[in-house]
């Protein structure tokens, strides 16, 4: 038996085009495929300048987002954070947050802990509007 799960999450189901979301957001979730007990793992993708149109806080889940390319902007409760290549934001379970694409789109890798499964999320559509 192996001691590790290795998973490409591009080759993960990408769940965006399951809930109508495509193309604007690609979003692979990693949980499952890789097995994990403890934690989450999510490859997602903005088209350029999409903002996603809800923001989310959860019950028990802290996650912690890095933009690997692109640029963005985090709105978490009343601030907007710039982001850049390699910015690492943690986010407590209670802070509201949102994300905005730069013009060049943005690819993220989301960690969350603890793995709670589906349905701690708490999502507010148009919670994030100028």
């Amino acid at each position: 038996m192996a001691v590790y799960t290795k998973v490409n999450l591009k080759e993960v189901e990408d769940q965006a085009e399951r809930f109508g979301l495509s193309p604007n957001i690609e979003f692979r979730m990693g949980r499952v495929p890789l097995e994990l007990e403890n934690s989450g793992v999510s490859y997602q993708r903005l088209a350029p300048n999409f903002r996603i149109p809800w923001g989310h806080t959860h019950n028990q889940q802290e996650e912690v987002f890095v933009l690997v390319s692109g640029t963005a902007r985090m709105k978490l409760n009343d601030e907007v954070v710039d982001l850049k290549q390699w910015d690492a934001v943690r986010i407590p379970k209670e802070t509201m947050r949102g994300i905005e694409a730069g013009p060049d789109g943005a690819e993220l890798i989301a960690f969350g802990a603890p793995n709670t499964g589906p349905g701690d999320a708490n999502l507010e559509q148009g919670w994030w509007s100028d």
